[in-house]
């Protein structure tokens, strides 16, 4: 019996060796990218307070603690879990709801920092999180009925 390294290798290329979601639409592949990034995320809030003090400039560097970074980050992990979960279950409505909501909190936290508390400016570091939840839930909302399968 012989080896053939190149049936097996485009086997599993064929198989699932490829882990991008299968679901239709470009919305399952956006939530695994906004997932992968938000686990980055997590990682950085652990580690360093560098970019979370990019956030939130208009504090003392201070008042921008060890402890907030990492409350911050397990809620962010628990954002990438959901919506990780979502790009393989778009079509579940429980999972696909959990999602939706995870950026709904996201908008409203870095919204109120930047308006209402006056801890964030308008900069790169906090209008990219804002963005990329604003365009997630139009682009949730208005393909609601086409992902979602009760």
């Amino acid at each position: 019996m012989t080896l053939d390294t190149q049936a097996i290798l485009e086997r599993s290329l064929a198989d699932d060796a490829v882990v991008l979601p299968k679901g239709d639409g470009l919305l399952p592949k956006w939530q695994l990218l906004v997932a992968a990034v938000a686990v980055f995320n997590t990682l950085q809030n652990f580690a360093t307070l560098k970019l979370t003090r990019r956030v939130y400039t208009r504090v003392p560097p201070n008042q921008v603690t060890a402890l907030q970074a990492r409350t911050f980050a397990a809620w962010t992990l628990t954002a990438a879990i959901v919506r990780g979960y979502a790009a393989y279950y778009i079509h579940d409505k429980r999972i696909y709801d959990m999602a939706l909501f995870t950026y709904l909190i996201a908008f409203g936290h870095l919204s109120s920092e930047i308006l209402i508390y006056q801890t964030a400016k308008f900069n790169s570091a906090a209008l990219i999180p804002v963005i990329v939840s604003t365009v997630s839930l139009i682009w949730m909302l208005r393909d609601y009925d086409f992902y979602v399968t009760a």
